[in-house]
């Protein structure tokens, strides 16, 4: 046999028993620093699927939404296997702290308080505090809060601005509860955040209207417990990419009818 045909079988059976075998995709983790995840291989995501259109119900009863959406994305990019919890919004961040979850996905505004007990992902949606009141209340501005009642999400920053103007308030476990009241003539007025304001009057048709003048502008975040680097850097890696090459813009549009991605997202240390 000739000696160079020798060789050359030789160094293809080495390079053949070198190469890798084909297989499934990579999961986070098997390679690059790992992740602070609760279980290996899934990341336990809270929502409260009773604050449309940031996280619902389909009719067929299918888990939907803004921050549904793009957490799915986010752990399609991580090789992560998606596991909703569902949470009511003001048990969020006590849950959190209790690592009974890695992350929530609920419609959170980002602010310096909260800042300074989790960590929060790059600002991912922008929005902010509008007014929504009946026809027939009278109600054109925040000046003329004063003295109402005014309805808000407990736990949420909205209280407080309701309450800066003036109002009496009313808390609620469900921003559609909140609506439904204030439909019913037993509130003034609502404050709620103007990406679901405007969601619930159009997909409800209900007989309300959003005041123009906004109360505060702020971005969403989705919190992560301070003290897992790892688990922050890879969600903020996602998440910019897919909204750098337009994947985002895909998910969110056909929901509210733009793009609210952050220009200038508000960024929190993980640590």
């Amino acid at each position: 046999m000739n000696r160079r045909y020798v060789l050359t079988l030789a160094a293809l059976g080495a390079a053949l028993l070198a190469a890798p075998l084909a297989g499934p995709r990579a999961r986070a983790g098997d390679a690059g620093p790992k992740l602070e995840l609760i279980q290996p291989g899934k990341l336990v995501v809270a929502t409260d699927s009773t604050f449309a259109p940031f996280s619902m119900r389909t009719p067929s009863g299918e888990l939907d939404g803004l921050e549904v959406r793009v957490v799915r994305e986010i752990c399609r990019r991580l090789g992560l296997d998606y596991e909703p919890v569902n949470i009511k919004f003001d048990a969020l961040l006590v849950g959190l702290m209790a690592d009974q979850y890695d992350m929530t996905s609920e419609s959170m505004d980002i602010t310096p308080t909260r800042q300074k007990q989790v960590a929060f992902a790059d600002g991912w949606l922008e929005s902010g505090a509008r007014i929504v009141t009946r026809k027939d209340t009278g109600i054109t501005g925040p000046a003329d809060l004063k003295g109402r009642n005014v309805g808000a999400l407990s736990a949420s920053t909205f209280g407080r601005l309701a309450e800066e103007h003036g109002a009496v308030l009313k808390s609620y476990k469900t921003a559609a509860d909140a609506m439904q009241d204030l439909v019913g003539g037993n509130i003034d007025a609502v404050i709620n955040d103007a990406v679901a304001g405007n969601y619930a009057i159009k997909a409800r048709k209900l007989p309300l209207v959003m005041i123009e003048t906004p109360l505060s502008t702020v971005q969403k975040g989705f919190a992560i417990k301070k003290g897992k680097p790892n688990l922050h850097a890879a969600v903020n890696k996602a998440l910019s990419e897919m909204i750098a090459d337009g994947t985002y813009a895909k998910l969110i549009t056909p929901l509210i009818g733009y793009d609210p991605a952050p220009k200038e997202p508000i960024r929190t240390p993980a640590l």
